[in-house]
């Protein structure tokens, strides 16, 4: 049997520009409800998290910030950060003292990563905030109703209030307050005197 030869095959049926201008219009469409379904999902409650994430990761790290405890100054919070704790730690944040059940407030816009009772800190409550440096308020003597994991707050949400639990557990009521970035713990007076510094 003979190989066809070139006269003997089928011509090639050559799409028409009609039809190449169809399938671009199909595959265009497609496109576009897809970037619009992946907006509408973006922008829906359903996203808040993922979406503040993605913001919270944009932003600096704050240079300035408040007292998260409500009627208390910076020139009220000793410097205590690094001070020796027992015999095989040392302080990674401030103390910062007021009466019990004094509103503790974050002190930046942020998602609330952790509500626990546990450890040194007794109750507590970790927030990611911008720069995706976490914020860690703890001894608190309750939290506020209605927190939850994953939700999306503004700075000077009431997160709880000043307490003694955990390893506080008599001493005057207080919020430990630290914050660890990509290094670790690092000293928040310096934020708390800048904001009061500044005009």
């Amino acid at each position: 049997m003979r190989p066809d030869t070139p006269s003997s095959r089928p011509p090639r049926s050559v799409p028409s520009t009609a039809r190449r201008i169809r399938g671009w219009l199909i595959r265009l469409f497609l496109l576009v409800v897809t970037l619009v379904a992946v907006g509408f999902l973006w922008n829906s409650p359903l996203a808040q998290s993922p979406r503040a994430l993605w913001q919270l990761s944009q932003m600096p790290a704050p240079t300035a910030l408040p007292v998260p405890v409500a009627g208390v100054s910076a020139r009220q919070v000793a410097d205590t950060f690094g001070a020796p704790r027992g015999r095989d730690r040392a302080h990674a944040g401030v103390d910062i003292f007021a009466k019990r059940g004094t509103e503790v407030r974050s002190a930046t816009p942020g998602i609330v990563t952790d509500i626990r009772e546990s450890g040194l800190g007794g109750r507590q409550v970790w927030v990611m905030g911008p720069a995706r440096e976490r914020y860690y308020y703890a001894h608190l003597d309750d939290w506020r109703d209605g927190l939850e994991r994953g939700q999306v707050i503004e700075q000077g949400t009431v997160l709880g209030y000043v307490g003694d639990t955990g390893n506080a557990k008599g001493t005057p009521p207080h919020l430990h307050w630290g914050i660890y970035g990509a290094d670790g713990a690092y000293d928040p007076l310096p934020l708390l005197k800048a904001w009061r510094d500044a005009p």
